[in-house]
Protein backbone atom coordinates (compact mmCIF):
# COMPACT_ATOMS: atom_id res chain seq x y z
CA UNK A 1 0.00 0.00 0.00
CA UNK A 2 1.49 3.38 -1.48
CA UNK A 3 1.70 5.73 1.68
CA UNK A 4 -0.93 8.86 0.97
CA UNK A 5 1.17 11.60 2.20
CA UNK A 6 4.50 10.42 0.13
CA UNK A 7 2.62 9.94 -2.75
CA UNK A 8 1.05 13.46 -2.27
CA UNK A 9 4.45 15.11 -1.61
CA UNK A 10 5.86 13.93 -4.94
CA UNK A 11 3.14 14.58 -7.13
CA UNK A 12 3.19 17.98 -6.30
CA UNK A 13 7.27 17.65 -6.67
CA UNK A 14 6.34 17.13 -10.33
CA UNK A 15 3.61 19.43 -10.82
CA UNK A 16 5.97 22.24 -9.26
CA UNK A 17 9.23 20.94 -11.32
CA UNK A 18 6.71 20.89 -14.37
CA UNK A 19 5.97 24.01 -13.85
CA UNK A 20 8.50 25.73 -13.45
CA UNK A 21 10.12 24.59 -16.33
CA UNK A 22 10.28 27.06 -20.10
CA UNK A 23 7.47 25.25 -22.49
CA UNK A 24 9.62 23.39 -24.24
CA UNK A 25 12.60 24.06 -22.47
CA UNK A 26 15.08 22.21 -20.00
CA UNK A 27 15.05 19.81 -23.05
CA UNK A 28 16.88 16.57 -21.64
CA UNK A 29 16.21 17.31 -17.83
CA UNK A 30 16.50 14.20 -15.98
CA UNK A 31 13.58 12.25 -15.93
CA UNK A 32 11.57 12.59 -12.07
CA UNK A 33 9.90 9.42 -11.38
CA UNK A 34 7.19 8.95 -8.56
CA UNK A 35 8.17 6.98 -5.37
CA UNK A 36 4.80 5.25 -5.82
CA UNK A 37 6.19 3.41 -8.82
CA UNK A 38 9.72 2.52 -7.07
CA UNK A 39 9.09 -0.94 -6.58
CA UNK A 40 6.29 -1.23 -9.10
CA UNK A 41 4.55 -3.96 -9.61
CA UNK A 42 3.61 -2.74 -13.16
CA UNK A 43 2.52 -5.10 -15.43
CA UNK A 44 1.41 -4.46 -19.53
CA UNK A 45 -0.85 -7.49 -20.01
CA UNK A 46 -2.29 -7.24 -16.79
CA UNK A 47 -5.92 -6.24 -19.06
CA UNK A 48 -5.01 -9.03 -21.86
CA UNK A 49 -8.03 -9.94 -24.02
CA UNK A 50 -9.93 -7.10 -23.67
CA UNK A 51 -11.18 -4.31 -26.18
CA UNK A 52 -11.61 -0.74 -25.81
CA UNK A 53 -13.25 1.54 -28.12
CA UNK A 54 -11.17 4.86 -29.24
CA UNK A 55 -13.00 7.95 -30.32
CA UNK A 56 -10.06 10.25 -32.11
CA UNK A 57 -10.33 13.24 -33.88
CA UNK A 58 -9.18 13.00 -37.99
CA UNK A 59 -5.68 14.10 -38.28
CA UNK A 60 -2.39 13.49 -38.85
CA UNK A 61 -1.73 12.78 -35.50
CA UNK A 62 -4.66 10.49 -35.47
CA UNK A 63 -3.02 8.96 -38.42
CA UNK A 64 0.05 8.10 -35.64
CA UNK A 65 -2.59 6.27 -32.90
CA UNK A 66 -4.05 4.10 -35.51
CA UNK A 67 -0.48 2.86 -36.63
CA UNK A 68 0.99 2.48 -33.38
CA UNK A 69 -2.30 -0.12 -32.34
CA UNK A 70 -0.60 -2.94 -33.94
CA UNK A 71 2.21 -2.92 -31.75
CA UNK A 72 0.15 -1.42 -28.34
CA UNK A 73 -1.64 -5.02 -28.71
CA UNK A 74 1.30 -7.11 -29.21
CA UNK A 75 2.42 -5.51 -26.10
CA UNK A 76 -0.44 -5.55 -23.88
CA UNK A 77 -3.36 -8.21 -25.69
CA UNK A 78 -5.82 -5.35 -25.90
CA UNK A 79 -7.63 -4.91 -28.91
CA UNK A 80 -8.09 -1.01 -29.77
CA UNK A 81 -11.34 -0.12 -31.97
CA UNK A 82 -10.36 3.69 -33.02
CA UNK A 83 -12.28 6.15 -35.11
CA UNK A 84 -11.05 9.45 -36.63
CA UNK A 85 -13.90 11.99 -36.88
CA UNK A 86 -13.70 15.25 -38.55
CA UNK A 87 -13.13 17.81 -36.08
CA UNK A 88 -16.36 19.72 -35.36
CA UNK A 89 -18.54 16.13 -35.47
CA UNK A 90 -16.22 14.38 -33.29
CA UNK A 91 -17.05 17.67 -30.77
CA UNK A 92 -20.63 16.88 -31.32
CA UNK A 93 -20.60 13.27 -30.94
CA UNK A 94 -19.07 13.97 -27.50
CA UNK A 95 -21.51 16.14 -26.29
CA UNK A 96 -24.28 14.19 -27.13
CA UNK A 97 -22.94 11.01 -26.14
CA UNK A 98 -21.38 12.26 -22.79
CA UNK A 99 -24.88 13.69 -22.48
CA UNK A 100 -26.75 10.77 -22.49
CA UNK A 101 -24.31 9.05 -19.69
CA UNK A 102 -23.76 6.12 -22.24
CA UNK A 103 -20.79 6.59 -24.71
CA UNK A 104 -19.56 4.10 -26.49
CA UNK A 105 -16.30 5.09 -26.31
CA UNK A 106 -13.57 4.09 -23.28
CA UNK A 107 -10.80 6.75 -24.48
CA UNK A 108 -11.57 10.06 -25.70
CA UNK A 109 -9.58 13.25 -27.62
CA UNK A 110 -10.26 16.80 -26.28
CA UNK A 111 -9.57 19.87 -27.59
CA UNK A 112 -8.34 20.92 -24.67
CA UNK A 113 -8.56 24.53 -25.52
CA UNK A 114 -12.61 24.02 -26.35
CA UNK A 115 -13.75 21.29 -24.65
CA UNK A 116 -11.49 21.63 -21.34
CA UNK A 117 -14.13 23.31 -18.67
CA UNK A 118 -17.23 21.54 -20.53
CA UNK A 119 -15.72 18.33 -19.73
CA UNK A 120 -14.86 18.71 -16.88
CA UNK A 121 -18.58 20.38 -15.80
CA UNK A 122 -20.10 17.96 -17.63
CA UNK A 123 -17.98 15.04 -15.31
CA UNK A 124 -16.85 13.48 -18.54
CA UNK A 125 -13.52 12.29 -17.98
CA UNK A 126 -12.19 10.90 -14.86
CA UNK A 127 -9.44 12.53 -13.04
CA UNK A 128 -6.17 10.56 -13.63
CA UNK A 129 -4.16 11.17 -10.45
CA UNK A 130 -5.43 8.65 -8.88
CA UNK A 131 -4.21 6.11 -11.51
CA UNK A 132 -0.97 7.84 -11.90
CA UNK A 133 -0.71 7.56 -8.33
CA UNK A 134 -1.01 3.71 -8.54
CA UNK A 135 2.04 1.87 -9.34
CA UNK A 136 0.11 -1.29 -10.07
CA UNK A 137 -1.10 0.37 -13.64
CA UNK A 138 1.24 3.10 -14.12
CA UNK A 139 4.18 2.48 -15.88
CA UNK A 140 7.51 3.37 -13.41
CA UNK A 141 8.75 5.15 -16.75
CA UNK A 142 5.83 7.20 -17.33
CA UNK A 143 7.88 10.29 -16.63
CA UNK A 144 5.24 13.33 -15.70
CA UNK A 145 7.65 15.58 -15.87
CA UNK A 146 8.25 15.27 -18.92
CA UNK A 147 5.31 16.73 -20.45
CA UNK A 148 5.70 20.90 -20.95
CA UNK A 149 4.42 23.50 -18.88
CA UNK A 150 2.30 24.46 -21.80
CA UNK A 151 0.79 21.26 -22.26
CA UNK A 152 0.02 20.01 -18.67
CA UNK A 153 -1.56 23.79 -18.00
CA UNK A 154 -4.08 22.79 -20.67
CA UNK A 155 -4.67 19.41 -19.29
CA UNK A 156 -5.02 20.23 -15.39
CA UNK A 157 -8.19 21.97 -13.95
CA UNK A 158 -8.11 25.36 -11.60
CA UNK A 159 -8.58 22.59 -8.53
CA UNK A 160 -5.73 20.78 -9.59
CA UNK A 161 -7.51 17.81 -11.20
CA UNK A 162 -5.98 16.23 -14.49
CA UNK A 163 -8.74 15.23 -16.13
CA UNK A 164 -6.23 14.20 -19.73
CA UNK A 165 -2.45 13.62 -20.61
CA UNK A 166 -1.89 16.13 -23.02
CA UNK A 167 -0.56 14.58 -26.10
CA UNK A 168 0.01 17.80 -28.76
CA UNK A 169 0.51 21.00 -28.45
CA UNK A 170 -0.41 23.48 -31.59
CA UNK A 171 1.27 26.76 -31.98
CA UNK A 172 0.08 29.23 -34.64
CA UNK A 173 2.65 30.34 -36.87
CA UNK A 174 3.32 31.72 -40.50
CA UNK A 175 3.54 29.28 -43.42
CA UNK A 176 5.06 31.08 -46.25
CA UNK A 177 6.23 29.81 -49.87
CA UNK A 178 10.23 30.42 -50.15
CA UNK A 179 10.00 30.65 -54.00
CA UNK A 180 7.38 33.07 -54.44
CA UNK A 181 9.52 35.58 -51.79
CA UNK A 182 12.56 34.99 -53.72
CA UNK A 183 11.27 35.60 -57.26
CA UNK A 184 9.76 38.85 -55.86
CA UNK A 185 12.55 39.51 -53.59
CA UNK A 186 11.05 40.11 -50.07
CA UNK A 187 11.52 39.63 -47.30
CA UNK A 188 9.66 37.55 -44.49
CA UNK A 189 7.46 39.89 -42.90
CA UNK A 190 9.13 41.43 -39.60
CA UNK A 191 5.39 42.82 -37.80
CA UNK A 192 1.56 42.12 -38.22
CA UNK A 193 0.82 45.09 -39.41
CA UNK A 194 4.02 44.28 -42.21
CA UNK A 195 2.15 41.45 -43.40
CA UNK A 196 0.22 43.70 -44.94
CA UNK A 197 2.74 45.25 -47.77
CA UNK A 198 3.92 41.73 -48.17
CA UNK A 199 0.63 40.35 -48.93
CA UNK A 200 0.18 42.91 -51.04
CA UNK A 201 3.85 42.72 -52.83
CA UNK A 202 3.13 38.83 -53.61
CA UNK A 203 -0.99 39.14 -54.40
CA UNK A 204 -1.04 38.34 -58.41
CA UNK A 205 -5.03 37.12 -58.68
CA UNK A 206 -4.33 36.96 -62.73
CA UNK A 207 -1.83 34.25 -62.44
CA UNK A 208 -4.13 32.49 -59.71
CA UNK A 209 -1.66 33.07 -56.43
CA UNK A 210 -2.70 34.96 -53.75
CA UNK A 211 -0.82 37.20 -51.16
CA UNK A 212 -2.33 35.57 -48.14
CA UNK A 213 -4.90 32.82 -46.80
CA UNK A 214 -6.52 32.26 -43.55
CA UNK A 215 -9.66 30.83 -42.06
CA UNK A 216 -13.02 32.25 -42.98
CA UNK A 217 -15.53 30.31 -41.98
CA UNK A 218 -17.48 31.28 -39.14
CA UNK A 219 -16.45 30.08 -35.73
CA UNK A 220 -13.27 28.26 -37.38
CA UNK A 221 -12.26 31.67 -38.43
CA UNK A 222 -11.57 33.25 -34.13
CA UNK A 223 -7.54 32.23 -33.97
CA UNK A 224 -6.86 34.26 -36.57
CA UNK A 225 -8.77 36.95 -35.04
CA UNK A 226 -7.23 36.29 -31.30
CA UNK A 227 -4.11 35.38 -32.94
CA UNK A 228 -3.52 39.17 -33.90
CA UNK A 229 -4.81 40.61 -30.34
CA UNK A 230 -2.31 38.72 -28.93
CA UNK A 231 -0.31 41.31 -30.88
CA UNK A 232 -1.63 43.85 -28.89
CA UNK A 233 -0.40 41.63 -25.61
CA UNK A 234 -4.33 40.94 -24.65
CA UNK A 235 -6.38 37.73 -24.43
CA UNK A 236 -10.06 38.06 -25.62
CA UNK A 237 -10.72 37.65 -21.89
CA UNK A 238 -8.73 38.45 -19.25
CA UNK A 239 -7.52 35.15 -17.16
CA UNK A 240 -7.18 37.22 -14.71
CA UNK A 241 -10.30 39.25 -14.30
CA UNK A 242 -12.76 37.78 -16.61
CA UNK A 243 -12.95 41.05 -18.52
CA UNK A 244 -14.21 40.96 -21.94
CA UNK A 245 -11.37 42.97 -24.27
CA UNK A 246 -13.75 41.87 -27.39
CA UNK A 247 -15.17 45.00 -28.37
CA UNK A 248 -12.14 47.58 -27.30
CA UNK A 249 -9.40 49.62 -29.85
CA UNK A 250 -7.19 46.08 -29.44
CA UNK A 251 -10.14 43.54 -30.74
CA UNK A 252 -11.21 46.08 -33.19
CA UNK A 253 -7.85 46.65 -34.73
CA UNK A 254 -7.03 42.62 -34.80
CA UNK A 255 -10.50 42.51 -36.93
CA UNK A 256 -9.94 44.81 -39.09
CA UNK A 257 -6.39 43.04 -40.05
CA UNK A 258 -8.10 39.98 -40.14
CA UNK A 259 -10.30 41.62 -42.90
CA UNK A 260 -8.17 43.73 -44.44
CA UNK A 261 -5.80 40.23 -45.10
CA UNK A 262 -8.47 37.83 -45.78
CA UNK A 263 -11.45 40.12 -47.79
CA UNK A 264 -8.42 41.27 -50.37
CA UNK A 265 -5.19 39.38 -50.42
CA UNK A 266 -7.24 35.31 -50.34
CA UNK A 267 -8.61 33.73 -52.96
CA UNK A 268 -12.35 33.04 -53.70
CA UNK A 269 -14.46 32.04 -51.15
CA UNK A 270 -11.94 32.23 -48.57
CA UNK A 271 -15.36 33.39 -46.33
CA UNK A 272 -15.72 29.47 -46.52
CA UNK A 273 -12.74 28.40 -45.87
CA UNK A 274 -11.64 26.11 -42.42
CA UNK A 275 -8.22 25.19 -41.81
CA UNK A 276 -8.26 22.60 -45.13
CA UNK A 277 -9.33 24.35 -47.62
CA UNK A 278 -6.26 27.01 -46.77
CA UNK A 279 -3.89 23.77 -46.43
CA UNK A 280 -5.33 23.28 -50.06
CA UNK A 281 -4.37 26.92 -51.18
CA UNK A 282 -1.31 26.97 -50.08
CA UNK A 283 0.32 23.35 -51.03
CA UNK A 284 -1.20 23.70 -54.35
CA UNK A 285 0.74 27.12 -54.76
CA UNK A 286 -1.71 29.01 -54.73
CA UNK A 287 -1.35 31.87 -51.73
CA UNK A 288 1.70 32.70 -50.24
CA UNK A 289 1.21 32.81 -46.89
CA UNK A 290 -0.76 31.22 -44.63
CA UNK A 291 -1.34 31.93 -40.98
CA UNK A 292 -2.75 28.17 -38.98
CA UNK A 293 -1.26 25.66 -36.94
CA UNK A 294 2.12 23.82 -37.15
CA UNK A 295 0.47 20.60 -36.84
CA UNK A 296 -0.56 20.90 -40.33
CA UNK A 297 2.60 20.68 -42.23
CA UNK A 298 2.87 17.32 -43.05
CA UNK A 299 1.24 17.16 -46.22
CA UNK A 300 2.83 19.93 -47.11
CA UNK A 301 6.43 17.92 -47.81
CA UNK A 302 4.44 14.99 -49.64
CA UNK A 303 5.47 14.95 -53.29
CA UNK A 304 2.42 12.94 -54.06
CA UNK A 305 0.15 15.77 -52.57
CA UNK A 306 1.88 18.80 -52.72
CA UNK A 307 3.46 21.48 -55.54
CA UNK A 308 5.01 22.88 -52.98
CA UNK A 309 7.76 20.78 -51.11
CA UNK A 310 10.91 22.16 -50.44
CA UNK A 311 9.43 25.45 -51.07
CA UNK A 312 7.77 25.54 -47.52
CA UNK A 313 8.94 28.27 -44.84
CA UNK A 314 7.99 28.29 -41.27
CA UNK A 315 7.95 31.52 -39.52
CA UNK A 316 7.22 32.58 -36.04
CA UNK A 317 4.08 34.58 -35.74
CA UNK A 318 5.60 38.25 -36.48
CA UNK A 319 5.47 40.54 -33.29
CA UNK A 320 2.29 42.98 -32.94
CA UNK A 321 1.95 46.25 -31.55
CA UNK A 322 2.71 45.45 -28.24
CA UNK A 323 3.46 42.02 -28.07
CA UNK A 324 4.73 39.26 -29.64
CA UNK A 325 3.56 35.78 -29.15
CA UNK A 326 1.93 32.78 -30.81
CA UNK A 327 -1.56 31.57 -30.19
CA UNK A 328 -1.67 28.31 -28.53
CA UNK A 329 -4.00 25.41 -28.50
CA UNK A 330 -3.61 21.30 -26.96
CA UNK A 331 -5.32 18.36 -27.29
CA UNK A 332 -5.01 15.41 -24.56
CA UNK A 333 -6.66 11.83 -23.87
CA UNK A 334 -9.11 10.99 -21.24
CA UNK A 335 -10.68 7.96 -20.39
CA UNK A 336 -14.78 8.06 -20.13
CA UNK A 337 -16.26 7.37 -16.84
CA UNK A 338 -18.94 5.43 -18.37
CA UNK A 339 -16.36 2.96 -18.94
CA UNK A 340 -16.11 -0.42 -17.81
CA UNK A 341 -12.17 -0.75 -18.75
CA UNK A 342 -10.51 1.77 -17.08
CA UNK A 343 -7.32 0.22 -16.57
CA UNK A 344 -7.10 -1.01 -20.27
CA UNK A 345 -8.10 2.56 -21.06
CA UNK A 346 -5.02 4.25 -18.94
CA UNK A 347 -2.76 1.34 -20.26
CA UNK A 348 -3.69 2.82 -24.43
CA UNK A 349 -2.98 6.15 -23.13
CA UNK A 350 0.24 6.06 -21.32
CA UNK A 351 1.44 3.60 -24.88
CA UNK A 352 0.00 6.53 -26.95
CA UNK A 353 1.73 9.23 -25.07
CA UNK A 354 4.62 7.89 -24.13
CA UNK A 355 8.32 9.30 -25.50
CA UNK A 356 8.69 7.20 -28.44
CA UNK A 357 5.00 7.60 -29.77
CA UNK A 358 5.92 11.31 -29.50
CA UNK A 359 9.24 11.34 -30.93
CA UNK A 360 7.24 9.69 -34.22
CA UNK A 361 5.03 12.37 -34.15
CA UNK A 362 7.78 14.97 -34.57
CA UNK A 363 9.96 13.32 -36.98
CA UNK A 364 5.87 13.39 -39.20
CA UNK A 365 5.93 16.64 -39.14
CA UNK A 366 2.52 15.67 -37.21
CA UNK A 367 2.56 18.41 -34.54
CA UNK A 368 4.46 19.82 -31.59
CA UNK A 369 4.77 16.72 -29.35
CA UNK A 370 3.47 17.69 -25.56
CA UNK A 371 6.89 15.66 -24.46
CA UNK A 372 10.10 17.55 -23.97
CA UNK A 373 12.41 14.61 -24.56
CA UNK A 374 10.93 14.80 -27.97
CA UNK A 375 12.94 17.19 -28.74
CA UNK A 376 16.35 15.73 -27.15
CA UNK A 377 16.48 13.08 -29.32
CA UNK A 378 18.64 13.39 -32.39
CA UNK A 379 17.21 10.95 -34.74
CA UNK A 380 14.46 13.11 -34.16
CA UNK A 381 15.47 16.06 -36.49
CA UNK A 382 17.72 13.83 -38.16
CA UNK A 383 15.81 11.35 -39.81
CA UNK A 384 12.75 13.66 -40.42
CA UNK A 385 11.65 15.02 -44.20
CA UNK A 386 11.80 18.76 -42.00
CA UNK A 387 14.11 21.33 -42.48
CA UNK A 388 15.61 22.70 -39.51
CA UNK A 389 13.64 25.68 -39.97
CA UNK A 390 10.34 23.64 -39.24
CA UNK A 391 12.15 23.00 -35.79
CA UNK A 392 13.34 25.93 -35.30
CA UNK A 393 9.60 27.47 -35.46
CA UNK A 394 8.52 24.78 -33.14
CA UNK A 395 10.65 25.82 -30.08
CA UNK A 396 10.82 30.09 -30.65
CA UNK A 397 6.77 29.51 -30.67
CA UNK A 398 6.79 27.89 -27.83
CA UNK A 399 8.62 30.46 -25.95
CA UNK A 400 6.27 33.05 -26.82
CA UNK A 401 3.00 30.61 -26.30
CA UNK A 402 0.34 31.64 -25.03
CA UNK A 403 -3.45 30.36 -25.28
CA UNK A 404 -5.43 31.24 -28.76
CA UNK A 405 -9.22 30.56 -26.89
CA UNK A 406 -10.21 31.80 -23.51
CA UNK A 407 -10.27 29.04 -21.04
CA UNK A 408 -14.41 28.81 -20.56
CA UNK A 409 -17.07 26.73 -20.45
CA UNK A 410 -19.33 28.36 -23.48
CA UNK A 411 -16.12 28.49 -25.78
CA UNK A 412 -18.35 27.02 -28.90
CA UNK A 413 -20.84 29.89 -27.87
CA UNK A 414 -17.73 32.37 -27.70
CA UNK A 415 -16.18 30.88 -31.47
CA UNK A 416 -19.74 30.58 -33.37
CA UNK A 417 -21.33 34.62 -31.48
CA UNK A 418 -17.79 36.35 -32.94
CA UNK A 419 -17.27 34.16 -36.03
CA UNK A 420 -20.28 35.17 -37.15
CA UNK A 421 -18.80 38.93 -36.42
CA UNK A 422 -15.89 38.67 -38.02
CA UNK A 423 -17.35 36.66 -41.17
CA UNK A 424 -19.67 39.83 -41.80
CA UNK A 425 -16.87 42.01 -41.99
CA UNK A 426 -15.80 40.06 -45.00
CA UNK A 427 -18.77 41.48 -47.09
CA UNK A 428 -18.44 44.92 -46.16
CA UNK A 429 -19.58 44.89 -42.28
CA UNK A 430 -17.74 47.21 -40.09
CA UNK A 431 -15.38 45.90 -37.70
CA UNK A 432 -16.56 47.79 -34.38
CA UNK A 433 -20.22 47.55 -35.04
CA UNK A 434 -19.99 43.46 -35.33
CA UNK A 435 -17.44 43.03 -32.01
CA UNK A 436 -19.87 45.40 -30.09
CA UNK A 437 -22.93 43.75 -31.38
CA UNK A 438 -21.37 40.34 -30.46
CA UNK A 439 -19.97 41.39 -27.06
CA UNK A 440 -23.50 42.11 -25.81
CA UNK A 441 -25.43 39.14 -27.25
CA UNK A 442 -21.98 37.07 -25.28
CA UNK A 443 -21.95 38.66 -22.39
CA UNK A 444 -24.99 37.46 -20.62
CA UNK A 445 -24.20 33.90 -22.00
CA UNK A 446 -20.89 33.93 -20.18
CA UNK A 447 -22.20 35.37 -17.10
CA UNK A 448 -24.70 32.37 -17.01
CA UNK A 449 -22.09 30.09 -17.43
CA UNK A 450 -19.77 31.16 -14.39
CA UNK A 451 -22.64 31.47 -12.20
CA UNK A 452 -22.84 27.42 -11.39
Amino acid sequence: MTDKRTSDVTRRQLLQTGASLSVLGAVGAPAIISAANAQSSFNWKQAAGQQIDVMLVKNPRSDLLQAAEKEFTELTGIKVSSEQIPEQQQRQKAMIEFSSGRPTFDVTMLALHVQKRLAYKGKWVEDLRPFIDNPAITNPNFDLADFSAAGMNFARQADGALTTIPHFVDFWMLYYNKEMFDKKGVAYPTSMENIIKVAQQLNDPSNGVYGFVSRGLKNANIPVWTSWLLGQGLETIDPATGKLNTDGEAAIWAATLYRDLNKNYAPPGTIGFNWNECQTSFMQGRAAMWLDGIGFATPLEDPTKSKVVGKVGYGVTPPGPKAHHSATFADGLGISRASTKKTAAWLYIQFMTGKKEQIAMLKAGAGCPARMSAFADPEATKSSTFSKQYFDCLQSSAKIGRPGLPQIIPVTEFRDIFGVALTNTLSGADPAAELKKATEIFKPVLEKSEQG
